[in-house]
């Protein structure tokens, strides 16, 4: 996207204040009003205002600005130059380091976090430091939708048994960076009374006008086939050979699919840590058949032991609520690893009401929960939506587990986990066990 700029002068006096306040995850956004058009504001202090035009190659932009100062203060130089982008995008992450883009003064907070959760005009306070003073300056942004939605799963082939009822949105999934609620159209016809194969054109629409449209076929069948399993399975001594080095060891995650594990002969294989489920959420929640038996029985093998919680929740008071239960069930138990976030309900993700900028706040309010409880949190998703859904400052709050199955990774993103297979064959589980190598540089503790 393009950036207008504006320059915010160069006045001969300014308003002094403190420092802005942050969470220990640098989650809480810089203040901000809604501004109307400019207007000099009158105090008991010393002001001045002044109108400043700055042009740029894709507009010029007036600001009236208005600065306050002490007598206690020494004046800023005439030449002080605070740039910043004239607008950003609607529900994305921006640091006030890069929403300053020219400067030559010091930031008092350059890491925290500009706020974009609403679109329109606004007014940031700007603390910055000369000379050992520090000082406030007024800076005017618009926050602008412009992204696209994101079409997770575009149902390219879907199946659909004849005679039900046919409703779209159950074969793709779509979100937007702004928009809880987007809308799907299409243009073709199904008739799911009649066998045969249907092209569609889809397209969604979110509250802004931003739009994308795909091709895809409908397949209405007498039958749902299942798709055969191909997948080639690696056994466990492979799957160090293929990654061993001084600075990793090697684990798995597990859930009440792998039933009852012999943990001495998993130990043995060379495993050294577990990530267990201790449950999931779609309703209600549920507690993992196997969990409190995992838990006790690695611990007994000498593994080290972390734990990830599934759900489907969307809101920043339920997940804290299920985070609580955690800490319940754990009744005071230390782990070695974090308590890791999973959640992955990409394919239908329209049904949740949400926009991506949500879902991003509802990790941030289980991770600061987890951690007012002490214990580490974790992120843990896909390749791809740790590139497309999850924020640079979601990214940054906690350590990630990457899910990836392939044999080397292209993630450029940091990482502490990787978990680089859904096909592990280990001694002491019957069947398919996750396999994951943790990168003893990354600090996950």
């Amino acid at each position: 996207m393009k950036f207008k700029y504006i320059l915010a002068v160069i006045l001969p006096a300014f308003l002094f204040t403190g420092s802005t306040d942050r969470s220990a995850e640098r989650s809480q956004p810089i203040p901000q009003t809604e501004t109307v058009p400019a207007v000099s504001e009158t105090t008991s202090a010393v002001t001045s205002t002044t109108a400043t035009t700055t042009a740029t190659a894709a507009a010029t932009t007036s600001v009236m600005t208005t600065t306050v100062t002490t007598s206690k203060k020494t004046e800023p130089p005439a030449d002080l130059i605070l740039k910043c982008m004239d607008t950003v995008e609607a529900g994305t992450d921006i640091s006030l380091e890069n929403f300053i883009t020219e400067r030559n003064v010091e930031l008092k907070d350059g890491s925290a976090w500009l706020n974009t959760s609403d679109i329109g005009t606004f007014q940031v306070e700007v603390p910055y430091i000369y000379k050992g003073e520090e000082f406030s300056q007024t800076l005017q942004y618009r926050v602008a939708d412009t992204t696209k939605p994101y079409i997770f799963n575009q149902g390219k082939n879907s199946k659909h048994k004849l005679g039900k009822e046919f409703d779209l949105n159950n074969y793709v999934g779509f979100g937007d960076n702004y928009d809880k609620h987007p809308v799907l159209t299409y243009e073709g016809e199904v008739d799911p009374n009649t066998a045969g194969s249907y092209p569609l054109t889809a397209k969604v629409t979110d509250s802004a006008g931003n739009s994308v449209s795909w091709e895809l076929t409908v397949h209405v069948v007498e039958e749902i086939p299942k798709s055969p399993d191909t997948i080639p399975r690696v056994n466990y001594s492979d799957f160090i050979s293929r990654y061993q080095s001084d600075d990793v060891r090697f684990g798995i995650d597990v859930s009440a699919w792998q039933a009852d594990i012999d943990y001495d002969a998993v130990r043995d294989a060379g495993c050294s840590f577990v990530m267990i489920r201790i449950g999931h959420f779609y309703s209600k929640i549920k507690l993992d058949d196997y969990f409190h038996q995992n838990l006790k029985n690695a611990a007994a093998a000498g593994l080290d032991a972390g734990i990830y919680f599934y759900t489907t929740d969307r809101t920043e008071d339920g997940v804290r609520e299920h985070v609580r239960w955690i800490v319940d069930q754990l009744n005071g138990q230390k782990l070695d690893l974090p308590i890791a976030f999973d959640w992955e309900e990409f394919s239908n993700f329209q049904k949740y009401g949400m926009s991506i900028r949500d879902l991003n706040d509802v990790y941030a309010a289980f991770a600061d929960e987890v951690r007012k409880h002490g214990y580490q949190p974790m992120l843990y998703g896909s390749k791809n939506v740790m590139e497309t859904i999850w924020s640079e400052k979601s990214k940054q709050i906690a350590p990630v587990w990457l899910a990836h199955y392939t044999k080397k990774t292209s993630y450029e993103g940091e990482y502490a986990i990787w978990q680089a297979s859904a096909y592990g064959l280990i001694p002491g589980i019957e069947g398919d066990v996750d396999m994951d190598i943790q990168y003893l540089t990354q600090k996950i503790n």
